[in-house]
């Protein structure tokens, strides 16, 4: 083996654990409001989350009962990108809808 500068035939390395916590999530929640079509609701739903009619149907009724319901739960970065997509396609479709982010 090469003498290199840095050698040292005494050096004991240590092995060191670190712990890496998974990233934080965060859920896309759309909030109710009195002018969005249900059937504006569900397309999102459909669109955006990939759920089938009776899913986004049970969803879009949670969020006219009780003013808003989580869709999905994501990366940070993720949940950021469906929200500004919910909100700039609710916007291109004149609907007032609004989603948003809240951590889990």
């Amino acid at each position: 083996m090469a003498n290199l500068p840095f050698e040292d035939e005494n050096l004991v390395l240590e092995v060191v654990k670190t712990r890496v916590k998974p990233p934080r999530r965060y859920q896309v929640v759309l909030l109710n409001d009195d002018f969005t079509p249900m059937n504006f609701v569900i397309e999102v739903l459909s669109r955006f989350f990939g759920m089938d009619l009776a899913s986004a149907e049970s969803v879009m009724m949670l969020v006219h009962e009780k003013g808003k319901a989580a869709c999905g739960i994501y990366s940070k970065e993720i949940a950021e990108m469906k929200v500004m997509q919910i909100n700039k396609f609710s916007r291109d479709n004149q609907h007032p809808l609004q989603s948003q982010t809240e951590m889990v």
